[in-house]
């Protein structure tokens, strides 16, 4: 049964190549939208834990995605945190997403605050010497090979010097100035968020919580610690992330699942007078079921097995292509995609294999 199985593959090259495409297809595109999608998440998540505050306060109700707000928030709240008990820093900060040639987040910063935080580490350069300066991370000047230090980079359509190159992972992978921000979008002394530091956290985030509550004019603002808002970037708190994945995965299911079902459909109405012949030397239903769904079965493994290594390939060309595009893959996703493929496939084989199963030996002999 194994030479049979194996010299029909062989023997009809073209739809058994297909048919693994499709399955490595498949795969691929389940890994690239989950390694895409968890990425951008996962990325996110990273940079705003490394921007070194403990609590977040913004207007409005809570976000996980604080960072396409509108500033809409007076710089001068800054001072008012200051001096609320158990605070050691406070820092404005203007997010402004662009759509342009890419889809980025610019931090506009108070340097002084924003760096108390967490000190910026320098891979080259300085802070900001003047107001059209611009601080990149480490990561966004090796997509750019020809970007270093005195560099100039069109932001919102404005010049800007690149003083310094820092390392990545600060919440944003471009800087300048707050007021400078500020004044290109003609909103001069507002801010998007706070970011604070408090004295030995968590001791005393809850005081700072109720005390910020308290204070006139931010009652009904969100304050939130890091962790609170780390958890919130989740799929479930994103709207429409766990349905955009199920339509895609759904959408590359169905393709391996009609391929598959289309060639052993074909591979079974070819050989009747196959299936006759083992019929009548004794083969039962369950045997004729089984060739075909092995058949299936090592067309599905060589695809799933081709579509994760393609799926690594690609996450090394966009790495080294886009080094600032987060693509990660797992191994659970990894044995998720396999089964969903392996389980498409098998469910494609099915009625072809039972079609099989019933046909009569006698009509099947004497099929031309």
């Amino acid at each position: 049964m194994n030479k049979l199985i194996l010299g029909n593959l062989v023997h009809r090259p073209l739809r058994s190549i297909i048919s693994v495409l499709a399955v490595a297809i498949e795969v691929v595109m389940i890994l690239a939208v989950v390694g895409i999608f968890y990425g951008i998440l996962n990325g996110s998540r990273t940079q705003t834990s490394g921007i070194g505050g403990d609590m977040i306060v913004h207007p409005g109700a809570s976000s996980a995605l604080t960072n396409l707000s509108s500033a809409s928030a007076d710089v001068r709240v800054a001072g008012i945190l200051r001096q609320l008990p158990h605070v050691e820093v406070v820092a404005p900060v203007y997010a402004k997403l662009t759509t342009g040639a890419s889809l980025e987040n610019i931090y506009g910063i108070d340097y002084a605050s924003y760096n108390a935080l967490r000190p910026f580490v320098f891979v080259a350069g300085g802070p900001f010497q003047h107001p059209y300066d611009i601080l990149i991370d480490d990561l966004q000047a090796k997509s750019t090979p020809q970007l270093h230090v005195g560099s100039t980079v069109k932001v919102l359509n404005h010049d800007f010097t690149v003083c310094g190159i820092v390392e990545r992972g600060r919440g944003a992978r471009k800087f300048i100035p707050l007021e400078t921000l500020g004044a290109m979008e003609n909103n001069p002394g507002k801010a998007s968020a706070f970011y604070i530091r408090t004295e030995d956290p968590p001791k005393y985030q809850d005081t700072v919580h109720k005390e910020i509550l308290a204070t006139d004019g931010l009652q009904d603002w969100s304050v939130q610690t890091i962790e609170e808002l780390l958890a919130s970037l989740t799929p479930e708190h994103l709207p429409g992330f766990n349905i955009a994945l199920r339509v895609v995965i759904s959408i590359a299911t169905i393709i391996g699942f009609l391929v598959i079902f289309q060639s052993m459909y074909t591979a079974v109405m070819e050989r009747t007078r196959e299936i006759g012949i083992l019929k009548s030397m004794g083969a039962g239903k369950t045997s004729i079921v089984s060739v075909v769904l092995r058949e299936t079965g090592l067309l599905a493994a060589v695809g799933i097995a081709l579509g994760v290594a393609f799926s690594y390939l690609l996450r090394l060309f966009l790495h080294a292509r886009f080094p600032t595009l987060s693509f990660q893959l797992t191994p659970q996703w990894d044995v998720n995609a396999i089964v969903i493929a392996l389980c498409g496939a098998v469910l494609g084989a099915l009625y072809p294999a039972f079609k099989a199963a019933r046909k009569d030996p006698i009509d099947a002999l004497s099929y031309e």
